[in-house]
């Protein structure tokens, strides 16, 4: 059980570094969206009603958009 708990962590780390590394974010295209997310399934993302894009950080934070608290 250990194992696999310890498996299932690594992954998960793998899975964010890896969409940091690449500099790509997801975004809520809403209106009153502010947040930028490193991974798609970020619970942050659940209410948005909008189309969800995939930018790269840079035109993330020059669109004013900040880190998700759910992922700092």
């Amino acid at each position: 059980m250990k194992k696999y708990l310890i498996v299932i962590f690594v992954f998960s780390l793998s899975i964010l570094f890896s969409s940091s590394n690449t500099g790509e974010v997801y975004i809520c295209l809403g209106k009153y969206a502010k947040k930028y997310h490193l991974v798609n399934t970020c619970r942050g993302l659940n209410n948005c009603k909008a189309e969800i894009n995939n930018v790269t950080l840079e035109n993330a934070k020059r669109k004013g958009r900040t880190l998700c608290g759910w992922e700092d």
